[in-house]
């Protein structure tokens, strides 16, 4: 393939986007990273760990596994079954007992990330920190009042 540029012709160069030098996220080699954050061999761990779940899940008297009945069974660890039924790769509709691990407590849910009452406890905590940073807030514009108040007076005398 040939390319003319304002520089002349370059011969036999292919354009293509390259990735950058990047370490796995799973094992730390070094590769390089075009659309995934893990290397190429850690990719096809990966698929055949899918390939694992969905062929056990597959099978009729499995369906009603739960997720550790699952990771015993395949081998996979909680942590990627849960990443493949937030990717959606696993579907837990027609899996009755399947649920992954809330991010708080570990209670097992079927949707979001965090269970109803951590969930309850998250929203909580927010209003309260919300109310001290108003009442902070409220504080402030009230020393600031008094100060240019106090510095009015003084001018004043």
């Amino acid at each position: 393939m040939n390319i003319k540029s304002k520089y002349g012709e370059i011969k036999g160069v292919v354009l293509m986007s390259l990735g950058k030098l990047s370490n796995c996220s799973r094992c730390g080699t070094l590769f390089v990273q075009v659309v995934r954050d893990i290397c190429p061999s850690c990719h096809q761990v990966i698929e055949k760990e899918y390939e694992r779940c969905a062929s056990f899940l597959r099978k009729r008297e499995n369906r009603g596994a739960t997720i550790y009945q699952l990771s015993e069974a395949t081998g996979v660890s909680i942590k990627q079954i849960t990443r493949f039924i937030k990717e959606r790769r696993i579907s837990i509709a027609n899996n009755p007992n399947m649920g992954y691990p809330c991010d708080r407590c570990g209670f097992l849910i079927r949707s979001g990330q965090y269970c109803a009452d951590c969930t309850k406890h998250l929203q909580r905590d927010i209003v309260l920190d919300l109310d001290v940073e108003r009442r902070l807030e409220e504080e402030k514009r009230a020393r600031l009042i008094e100060a240019t108040y106090r510095r009015k007076q003084n001018r004043d005398e």
